[in-house]
């Protein structure tokens, strides 16, 4: 893998390429955050606390193996350079095991439990052993800081359309297979993205290539590695409002398909829009929001700095979430509405935070005199995944808190709960990742000498 000097320009090809790995990985995995707990309680019909326990061990599971993903990433040496040859390896596994999550087999409630432990626990491990590697890509892709914020935004704009896709497709087909309850319409749905993933993945492998070359110290111990981590503190700072903001998108996701079908009654489905039910429109224009408030990344970024932009974008989007609160379940254009600037609002919200993560990890080559990007990224996905986990592990036992009961009206208390859980309770939690963001400490003056100092370092300039 050769290095290259900060300056490498990136070719739309290359990036697009790039952006679609994200497309690839949410046809799997934002199908098994925004529905799979739903999935479990009313396809299959799968207790709540049950499946807030299952989510919960698996996605702790999920965190505690991307360190060690990250490692042996960073160790990895092929003629296609250190993460790029996991997605030539791992593509099929993940969708096939994507695919076999949702097969939903006719068992007894036990057998079900057991396969469904199973089939997450592979899941998040092939997710770990491809998306690992994956986002430290962006890192030796290319050192100038400003084409790592360029890529970052094809790397969303991926994911969102990924997102677009399944809420204009998922519901429409599933409803026409059998509908939401039917264990045969979701199989055949994940047969199409799951396959979609695969191939998407592939492609990724061979328009990338990588260019910076590793640090000569990556042989050394996982525990220095591992020290060096814990004094980088823009890494600190960034890890805890992960944390915090995967908690907020743990609950949020996990909670959106009960909110819309128990709350907001939009799941009955038939046409309301072209060939859309309500539902599948709610999903789908979100994502298409968030796409189009990408533009915003780059004047935001210009006017404010990364960190001041994503703490003011933060601190609007809580609002809004919490909004939601206030209007009437049975206003579906104003649900419809505030759903879109919501996430028009935090459309730049996930390119800037990857693309301080890169930062990060040249302020700690530069700092510590170590750069180990696998294994920060790897850091930075072990906390969001237990942030993940707590938020659907708080849906899974909110809702049995509340009464919720699959499947039937649901109790003044119940809805009661559903709808503080899609709302007050995220919109809180994204209030204090703003207040946490307050204490990151780099500008992006502070960026570009770091950037300016690496560059001379490798070209032997001092």
């Amino acid at each position: 893998m050769a290095s290259s000097t900060s300056s490498t320009t990136l070719s739309v090809r290359e990036k697009i390429g790039y952006g679609l790995g994200d497309t690839a990985s949410n046809f799997v995995f934002h199908i098994v955050n925004a529905f799979l707990i739903g999935y479990y309680t009313d396809t299959l019909g799968l207790e709540a606390s049950a499946v807030a326990t299952l989510y919960a061990v698996a996605r702790i599971w999920d965190a505690i193996s991307d360190p060690l993903m990250g490692r042996i990433a960073d160790r990895t040496q092929t003629k296609y350079g250190k993460y790029r040859p996991y997605l030539l390896w791992v593509a099929i596994p993940y969708g096939l095991i994507g695919f076999l999550a949702f097969l939903g087999p006719d068992l007894e409630s036990t057998g079900k439990l057991i396969y469904a432990y199973i089939t997450y626990f592979l899941l998040m491990t092939v997710y770990t052993a491809i998306n690992v590697p994956y986002s430290a890509m962006m890192g030796t892709i290319t050192a100038d800081p400003d084409e790592r914020t360029s890529l970052s935004n094809y790397r969303f704009a991926g994911a969102f359309s990924a997102q677009v896709i399944i809420g204009l497709v998922l519901f429409p087909m599933i409803f026409k297979l059998g509908g939401r309850q039917s264990p045969e319409a979701w199989r055949y749905a994940m047969l199409v993205f799951a396959s979609l993933a695969t191939v998407i993945f592939l492609y990724t492998f061979f328009t990338t290539r990588e260019r910076v070359a590793p640090s000569q110290d990556d042989q050394q111990e996982f525990g220095k590695d591992f020290k060096y981590l814990c004094k980088n503190k823009p890494l600190v700072v960034m890890l805890i409002v992960a944390f915090i903001t995967l908690s907020f998108s743990g609950l949020r996701w996990g909670i959106t398909y009960q909110y819309l079908v128990y709350v907001a009654n939009l799941g009955e489905g038939g046409a309301y829009f072209w060939y859309l039910d309500r539902m599948s429109l709610f999903y789908a224009t979100a994502p298409m929001a968030l796409v189009a408030g990408l533009i915003l990344t780059k004047p935001m970024k210009r006017l404010f700095g990364k960190r001041n932009a994503l703490i003011i974008l933060t601190m609007v989007n809580a609002l809004s979430v919490i909004a939601f609160y206030f209007i009437p379940s049975e206003n579906f254009e104003a649900l419809f509405w505030l759903n879109i600037s919501s996430a028009f609002v935090a459309g730049p919200m996930p390119a800037l935070v990857w693309a301080i993560y890169t930062d990060v990890v040249d302020y700690g080559e530069w700092k510590f005199g170590r750069r180990t990007t696998a294994l920060t990224f790897a850091a930075a996905m072990f906390v969001q995944k237990t942030g993940l986990a707590l938020g659907g592990w708080s849906v899974g036992k909110l809702l049995s808190y509340y009464g919720y009961v699959a499947n039937v009206e649901q109790t003044e208390s119940s809805t009661h709960g559903i709808l503080l859980m899609f709302s007050v309770f995220p919109g809180v939690l994204t209030i204090l990742s703003g207040l946490v963001l307050f204490w990151y400490p780099l500008t992006d003056e502070d960026v570009q000498k770091i950037a300016s100092d690496l560059e001379k370092r490798r070209e032997g300039g001092e």
